[in-house]
């Protein structure tokens, strides 16, 4: 499991949230490497105690700072295909990113300044699974204006450290 910074809206999160201290950075950078490792581990590498450890988690977990997931390589679980789409819409922005948010093959929405009013990234089964994702999910939410696909031949790189390093 992978400590995985969140930025959704409905999480419990708050823009004014003062930084992190030194400590609580650490905590995450030791999930981040392994997201199973004993708090008790990580309280020897931070030098607190187990318990404290539990309650900076349990903390950072409810202000929405990270949550604690499983990461998969969507190649290994039956997903060949993947695709950022930039969307420019008509009107306001946010019924379509909710209606985009609710579809599963969807894993990521941002709205966004520039050539594009939001970026979504797709991961689909294979091409026509994502062409019907596209054509007939996407472009026929109301708002929508125009899309533009860019389907992933490899990836590179894929980090989860934001924050810590």
């Amino acid at each position: 499991m992978v400590p995985v910074a969140t930025r959704s809206a409905d999480k419990k999160s708050v823009p004014n949230t003062p930084p992190l201290d030194a400590v609580s950075l650490a905590i995450i950078e030791q999930l981040q490497e392994d997201g199973r490792r004993p708090y008790a581990a990580i309280g020897k590498a931070v030098g607190l105690s187990e318990a404290a450890v539990r309650q900076r988690v349990q903390k950072l977990l409810d202000q929405g700072v990270m949550q604690i997931v499983a990461v998969t390589d969507p190649l290994t679980v039956g997903f060949r295909r993947q695709a950022m789409v930039g969307i420019n819409v008509e009107g306001d922005l946010d019924p379509v990113a909710d209606a985009l948010t609710a579809m599963d093959e969807v894993e990521y929405v941002v709205m966004t300044a520039g050539s594009f009013d939001l970026l979504i990234e797709i991961v689909c089964e294979d091409d026509d699974h994502l062409l019907e994702v596209i054509n007939k999910r996407v472009r026929t939410l109301p708002g929508v204006r125009s899309t533009e696909s860019f389907v992933y031949l490899k990836l590179r790189k894929q980090t989860y450290t934001w924050g810590t390093r």
